[in-house]
């Protein structure tokens, strides 16, 4: 038994140091990745790519990456993923999220069976204010803006989806009464004055059929609701085609604006900006 030890001692020992090695290599592979990770130069290639790739490249909602319909595998990955600071691995997860919703869309199944009307908002030039007002005053303004526009959504029967920093997205069962909460909002933001600031959003109506997920609505028209809002000058809002027809031409005042021309948005759409009801 006891020439058996040494034996046994050296056994360990060897293991010991085989183990040792791999966990060295393990490391400098680990630290080799997170350098390939930050380098700046593929981080710029890939988000390139992204630029060109089909779909959305603003994606990333935490509620779909908890999809629990996400391949594991894919969920695992993006749930690690930060949205400040991603890295080349990162991006490329948010690709592959990109190109899954653009085939999914394209394939009908970004869409809901519900028609509602989506509507986004935002302050104008809300964040140059904020940088020389300071935080409180902006904490109180963002607080009396929600104060002015968000009951009318629930007047007209709408839900706030979503609060986006100084914005909002909201749905509602109709369009009629997503303008009548965008419109009456945007009387009683007139009210408003923080500082020597008057708030004035931009704001975009449109109807369609968005896919719900959990609390929060994704889809091929959640992004051109998005994007008519985006295209919306100061104190302008502007609804689709789509909802100018919901609507009724005979019911609401608008001139056409220009064509919108956004990635994901058919070529043939129009936009119109509303300037009073009938």
């Amino acid at each position: 038994m006891s020439e058996r030890r040494p034996g046994k001692r050296k056994r360990k020992a060897k293991a010991e140091e085989q183990a040792e090695r791999l966990l060295q290599a393990g490391e400098q592979l680990a630290e080799s990745g997170r350098k390939l990770n930050r380098d700046p130069r593929l981080l710029a290639i890939v988000r390139s790519l992204r630029k060109v790739l089909p779909g959305d490249n603003r994606v990333a909602d935490p509620m779909e990456l908890s999809n629990e319909r996400q391949p594991r595998a894919m969920s695992r990955m993006l749930s690690e993923i930060s949205t400040e600071h991603p890295g080349v691995l990162g991006e490329a997860g948010l690709g592959a999220l990109q190109l899954m919703r653009s085939i999914s869309e394209a394939q009908g199944r970004g869409r809901g069976k519900t028609e509602l009307a989506i509507a986004f908002t935002d302050l104008v030039d809300f964040s140059d204010w904020a940088l020389k007002a300071g935080d409180e005053a902006a904490v109180n303004l963002l607080r009396d803006v929600s104060v002015a526009i968000e009951p009318p959504v629930k007047t007209h029967g709408g839900d706030v989806v979503k609060r986006l920093g100084d914005g909002m997205m909201a749905v509602f069962k109709s369009a009629e009464d997503g303008l009548a909460a965008l419109l009456e909002g945007r009387q009683r933001l007139e009210e408003v004055k923080v500082d020597g600031y008057r708030p004035r959003i931009r704001a975009g109506l449109h109807v369609g059929l968005p896919r719900k997920v959990g609390k929060d609505y994704f889809g091929v028209d959640v992004n051109i609701a998005a994007r008519v809002a985006d295209s919306a000058g100061a104190g302008e809002l502007l609804i689709s085609d789509a909802t100018l027809e919901s609507i009724g031409p005979k019911s609401v005042k608008v001139k056409e604006s220009a064509p919108l021309e956004a990635k994901g948005v058919p070529g043939d759409f129009s936009v119109y900006a509303v300037t009073g009801t009938n």
